[in-house]
């Protein structure tokens, strides 16, 4: 009994099933959604410089 090879990025087969193989779309990872990425690191720059700021108008 020999086993067909499935290439990656297509769904295999399965027995019974009427629907042809589709191409799935490839996972983005973290560049999914870079401007939520880019927004929490402009969030987070403008927190340090007004701890800074904050620091400097203290003295």
């Amino acid at each position: 009994m020999s086993a067909h090879p499935v290439v990656p990025q297509e769904t295999p087969s399965g027995e019974g099933s009427t629907a042809e193989a589709h191409q799935e779309r490839p996972d983005g990872g973290i560049w999914e959604h870079p401007r939520f990425f880019l927004g929490l690191i402009v969030l987070g720059t403008i927190l340090v410089a007004g701890f800074f700021v904050a620091r400097v108008a203290d003295l």
